[in-house]
């Protein structure tokens, strides 16, 4: 290369990287003071009743009105591209000899070919919600390897320790350990380092002479207990531990259905016990399990849109048959206490309240109650697989018909139960028990303790202790402790007052439906048939209210690109609004994106406090944005401008005259014309 073209590479490349500077100073203004300013208002007025733009100081105003060049379809492009940045570090645990494989190096390369900046998404939306938000999730994934010695001897050494002697499963080769046993060497690990940021630990440690898995419970595998083994552990904090040489479980539908876990090498939880997968193949497992813990635990879809509200009532509305009530499986104060004691662990926001009412309805008293039951009655057949195949006949619940039913009797059973107004309430959540005095198992569609609705919680149990379920946990059927309902109102309490989506459950775009999965229903999670934790993991407690911002943030991002779509629709801001408000809208505008902007950086951060701050705050911008259209749009005045006709264009319209008049005229004039060539022959 010359030296000339040197210099002209070296122009190019100054102008882009100019070029390329002013347009990010442009879309995210650092504005002297600004930050000091909110922090201080922030103090003062920390549940935003006033808008925080009138109390800046006329130099920041000043300063927010930069924006010389104001390219609406920009703007709608910066909010289109909001992104909230998801930190993973993975940390691989007793992986010394992985020269061969190289997984620092390309674990990263496989999540980067299969994940994009991706939209959040919906579970439960219809046809007036899209299964999309218009936030979107960027993944910042490290992956680093822990020391060879220490902590893969301490873990193997405890599961050596704890390991049961005796198989902990009938028809299975399983040998229980207690979690606990690796939780406790994990936490500590997780505790020392304090990062700020989901961790998922790999387990890679030395072969047992047994085949084990973990425990999640007390309680000894017996014929009416069955005592479901994982391989997997979700923590209160946040991260998630793995063991890839534990297993191979398998637990899913026992029948027909969707998201079994098979038995096997098929899956990527026993990537470990494969003697056949290939480099490739190994590296497609550990990838997959880190994608599928990404969507499903560490931003699950939600599982409907909510909105923030400050205070909450849950009415727990229990209508039995009986004067003297059974508490056994159905403890109010225990419900109560799983949730209030995360309340200040990050489930609740600032400023929010959570109360809990009782009420009590006799069958007797109520009959708009008897009627729901019998008219949501439903029958159907089913094979279990005890000695041989049996078939069977029982009954369930339709939850859509008892749904309406009860929807209908709210006037009734409220003035029967002594319900008041409630009115002070942002939102308030009636949860029905329906204690039936039948002597046979009756579900809620066949499967189902308890039903999340958006406006309500059905629950139902009979006198029957116990159900075989259709699902399989290690080679026998899962038994259902069918008068044990506090696990599943806590999971439908979850899903609708905060929108949190079951563990097995998430929106697939792609298939345009709900997938289901059950790999990550085991350990400590609140939901599916195959946990009996009530308690709440990171998984629950960082959903709730993230969700509630999502969705917030959603709506505000919506309305500000309607509005820019308005100012296009109308020729231009400036066109619209006129000198003077276009100053106020270019300052309004740019304090907007600044809160938006600082929003999506808090959630990143799990500083959801400070995303609700930023969020209502920019909720008085948006409100100002509308009314100076608003405004500009009254004062506009119809105008009839006439035009007058164009003039005829006489040389378009002669042009084929003239050159028909010439052909003509060679017709005529033929024979001279051509008499020269004829004498030649």
């Amino acid at each position: 290369m010359s030296a000339s073209a040197r210099v002209w590479v070296a122009l190019l490349l100054t102008l882009l990287i100019s070029t390329k500077a002013a347009i990010t100073a442009a879309a995210a203004p650092s504005i002297y003071g600004l930050d000091a300013a909110i922090s201080q208002r922030r103090k003062v007025d920390p549940e935003v009743l006033n808008d925080t733009f009138l109390s800046l100081p006329a130099s920041i105003r000043k300063s927010l009105a930069h924006a010389a060049h104001f390219n609406t379809r920009d703007r709608i492009g910066f909010l289109s591209s909001l992104s909230v940045l998801l930190p993973i570090h993975v940390k691989l645990v007793g992986f010394e000899n992985d020269e061969p494989w190289q997984l620092q190096k390309h674990i990263n390369t496989y999540i980067s070919a299969i994940h994009s900046d991706s939209q959040v998404h919906v579970i439960g939306g219809s046809d007036a919600e899209p299964h999309d938000l218009m936030v979107r999730s960027k993944l910042s994934l490290e992956v680093t390897k822990l020391p060879a010695r220490g902590l893969t001897d301490r873990l193997s050494d405890a599961i050596r320790a704890n390991m049961e002697p005796s198989s902990a499963v009938m028809r299975s080769n399983l040998h229980s350990v207690p979690y606990a046993a690796v939780d406790d060497i994990i936490r500590s690990d997780m505790e020392s380092s304090s990062e700020a940021a989901y961790v998922i630990y790999l387990l890679n440690l030395k072969g047992q002479e047994k085949q084990y898995a973990y425990s999640y419970s007390a309680k000894d595998s017996s014929p009416g207990f069955s005592k479901c083994l994982g391989t997997l552990w979700m923590g209160r904090a946040r991260y998630l531990w793995v063991d890839l040489k534990a297993g191979p479980v398998d637990y899913g539908p026992a029948l027909s259905g969707e998201g079994l876990l098979p038995r096997g090498e098929f899956h990527p939880l026993a990537a470990m016990h494969s003697t056949t997968k290939t480099q490739k193949d190994f590296l497609a497992d550990l990838s997959s399990l880190i994608w599928s813990a990404v969507g499903f635990l560490f931003m699950p879809a939600l599982r409907i849109p909510v909105y923030y509200e400050p205070e909450l009532l849950v009415q727990f509305i229990h209508i039995h048959d009986e004067r003297e009530i059974d508490k056994r499986g159905l403890d109010w104060g225990a419900i109560e206490d799983t949730f209030l004691a995360e309340a200040s662990r990050g489930v609740l926001l600032d400023e929010q309240k959570l109360k809990f009412k009782k009420y009590s309805v006799q069958f007797s008293a109520c009959p708009a109650c008897v009627a729901a039951v019998f008219r949501s009655t439903r029958s159907f057949t089913s094979r279990f697989l005890f000695d041989n195949y049996t078939l069977l006949v029982s009954e369930y619940l339709d939850s859509k018909a008892l749904h309406q039913s009860l929807k209908q009797a709210h006037d009734d059973l409220a003035t029967i139960a002594g319900i008041g107004s409630d009115d002070n309430y942002g939102k308030t959540l009636p949860v029905y028990v329906l204690d039936l005095g039948h002597d046979r198992p009756l579900m809620l569609d066949r499967f189902h303790q308890a039903i999340a609705f958006r406006d309500m919680v059905v629950a139902v149990r009979s006198r029957s202790s116990q159900s075989v379920s259709d699902y399989n946990c290690n080679g026998r059927h899962v038994i259902t402790q069918a008068r044990n309902l506090e696990r599943p109102i806590v999971g439908a309490l979850l899903q609708s007052l905060w929108g949190v989506a079951p563990t097995h459950l998430t929106w697939s775009p792609r298939h345009n439906h709900t997938l289901v999965d059950y790999t990550w229903s085991v350990g400590q999670t609140p939901f599916g048939p195959f946990s009996e934790s009530m308690s709440l993991s990171f998984v629950q407690k960082d959903a709730a209210p993230r969700n509630i911002l999502l969705t917030t943030l959603n709506s505000t991002i919506s309305s500000a690109i309607d509005v820019l779509r308005y100012v296009i629709d109308h020729g231009g801001e400036k066109k619209l609004l006129g000198h003077k408000r276009h100053i106020e809208f270019t300052q309004r505008w740019n304090m907007l994106e600044y809160k938006l902007d600082k929003a999506v950086s808090a959630i990143s951060h799990f500083d959801f406090n400070s995303a609700l701050y930023f969020i209502r705050s920019s909720d008085h911008d948006l409100y100002a944005i509308h009314t100076l259209f608003y405004q500009a749009a009254s004062e506009l005045e119809a105008s009839l401008v006439c035009f007058k006709d164009p003039p005829l264009p006489w040389g378009v319209a002669l042009t084929p005259l003239g050159i028909c008049l010439v052909l003509l005229y060679a017709f005529r004039r033929r024979d001279q014309i051509f008499r020269s060539k004829r004498k030649q022959f």
